[in-house]
């Protein structure tokens, strides 16, 4: 599929567009990146999880009623937590996929960018980033960020979404550290999860929501932007991910074509 989006130039000067989401692309596979951001030849896109977005404008709208009135939500409450909604007069553009909260790299000309779901302060002013996931699982909600192995002891091919949920919010922090305010390394997941022990749908779905602590650490966000910089300027074509299935199927109807 041909990327009509702004592709890698190395002589330009005005700054390249790049997302928290491409800058996971090339944390899975440095070849898949290349292709998008250099040569214009996206991964075929995926379904939308129509369900996971609903969950996340609900929760969105929960949240936000509390921001205008500046005090805590009922949940920040039960779980001890000293905090309130962030209310601030940017907070839809940067939970806006099209804008999200922005820095100019100055040392690649990169602008990275990514959409946020919520934040909250401390009364010292200090933010914390939230995430909002939706799932509907069995397994002891404390599991949830941590990935399932395999008997040799590396992680199911299945479970790396969680480490890209924990970059995910890593990258966030580093933005909000760029754009002047204060972090803390402290942050939040909710993942909203289905219950599935009714004995019937009726016309609804019951979702219990979990807090889930997590310690970030952006230290390598400006090495692997390095990486991202010499990786498109390089004439070659840069080496497949770890299991990436897309380069498989290329490589093997390639082999069957020829």
């Amino acid at each position: 599929m041909k990327n009509t989006k702004k592709l890698f130039d190395p002589n330009a000067t005005e700054p390249m567009p790049l997302s928290r989401s491409k800058i996971d692309l090339f944390l899975q596979c440095p070849r898949c990146f290349y292709l998008d951001r250099k040569l214009g030849i996206s991964q075929p896109s995926g379904p939308q999880f129509s369900l996971n977005m609903a969950v996340d404008a609900l929760l969105k709208k929960e949240f936000d009623v509390y921001r205008k009135k500046k005090t805590p939500h009922p949940f920040q409450q039960k779980e001890g937590i000293d905090v309130i909604p962030f209310n601030h007069s940017d907070i839809e553009d940067w939970r806006n996929n099209k804008k999200g909260i922005r820095h100019l790299h100055k040392q690649s000309n990169f602008e990275i960018y990514g959409a946020i779901d919520d934040v909250w302060v401390k009364p010292d002013g200090e933010l914390i980033i939230v995430d909002y996931k939706a799932k509907a699982s069995k397994d002891d909600p404390k599991t949830f960020l941590i990935p399932k192995t395999q008997k040799t002891g590396g992680i199911k091919n299945s479970e790396k979404y969680k480490i890209g949920y924990k970059r995910q919010i890593e990258l966030y922090q580093w933005l909000f550290r760029k754009n002047g305010f204060k972090v803390s390394n402290r942050a939040y997941f909710i993942f909203a999860n289905a219950q599935k022990e009714k004995e019937s749908f009726n016309n609804g779905l019951d979702f219990e929501k979990h807090l889930i602590a997590f310690d970030g650490d952006d230290s390598w966000v400006e090495p692997k932007l390095k990486e991202v910089l010499q990786c498109l300027k390089s004439d070659a074509m840069p080496e497949s991910g770890h299991k990436c299935d897309l380069c498989k199927y290329r490589k093997n109807a390639f082999e069957v074509e020829r």
